[in-house]
């Protein structure tokens, strides 16, 4: 047989009492863990989308760091070229400078041999580097002629004075005549003849009579097509009507520099 214990009224609201309390905490600790779950779960993709993040940084940080390391060798080869270029540089401007001083000189002392000759169309002057030594046809030949008189032979001379002892100094003869037809010359055909044959006297004198060595001269005909002035004046014919002896230093320096 079973006895049943007849439990009182209180005794009866505080059972209750517990049982609802417990199930209200059960019912809270259910919320607390399905937060925890939601919590746990967006907390893993977050940890995920920074691990993504991170790899993306790091794959940039890598490719930034070969970028620099790239900029970094491409600096270097830069810096070294430009030491070279300007080392080079300064061996041209070296160069340029001793020939500019070189045809400087020069031209001082042919202005200075040849000073007595500036009053009759001689003149002395510096263009692009070289020496010009323009002599007017009168100084050197007879009308229509390639025969050097006598006044010609002498300003030659002393031009073949200076630059024999000249020797890294190279020469070229250009004849150069006005625009006027050549008439009853004889062997003589056109100014271009003209021109030439009077560049040849004057290259064949200052090597043959004054010594001259013929390697460093050459001998060319102009004709009427470098005037000094293109106006159809007496004036300006007479300036056109010229042998001019171009003088340039000689610059193997600066050749073998270029052709490095």
């Amino acid at each position: 047989m079973y006895s049943c214990k007849v439990m009182s009224p209180k005794a009866y609201k505080t059972l209750v009492a517990e049982r609802d309390s417990l199930a209200t905490r059960t019912s809270n600790l259910e919320g607390q863990v399905a937060q925890l779950q939601s919590d746990t779960a967006r907390l893993h993709r977050q940890l995920n989308d920074l691990r993504k993040n991170n790899s993306v940084l790091n794959s940039n940080l890598d490719a930034t760091s070969s970028k620099a390391n790239e900029l970094a060798a491409q600096t270097t080869r830069l810096a070294a070229d430009l030491k070279k270029r300007e080392a080079r540089l300064k061996e041209v401007e070296d160069i340029l400078k001793k020939r500019d001083e070189a045809t400087n000189a020069l031209r001082d002392k042919l202005q200075k041999a040849l000073y007595g000759f500036q009053q009759s169309g001689l003149t002395v002057d510096i263009r692009n580097g070289k020496v010009y030594v323009s002599l007017a046809d009168k100084l050197l030949f007879p009308s229509g002629s390639i025969i050097i008189d006598d006044k010609g032979k002498a300003a030659l001379k002393q031009l073949a004075a200076v630059v024999n002892k000249e020797a890294d100094i190279n020469m070229a003869v250009e004849g150069h005549t006005d625009d006027k037809k050549v008439k009853n010359l004889g062997q003589i055909k056109d100014n271009w003849d003209l021109s030439v044959l009077r560049a040849t006297s004057v290259t064949r004198y200052l090597t043959e009579t004054e010594g001259v060595d013929p390697h460093r001269l050459t001998a060319t005909g102009k004709s009427e097509f470098q005037p000094i002035d293109a106006t159809a004046t007496d004036e300006a014919r007479a300036k056109n009507r010229r042998i001019e002896i171009v003088l340039t230093p000689k610059l193997d320096e600066l050749y073998n520099l270029i052709t490095k």
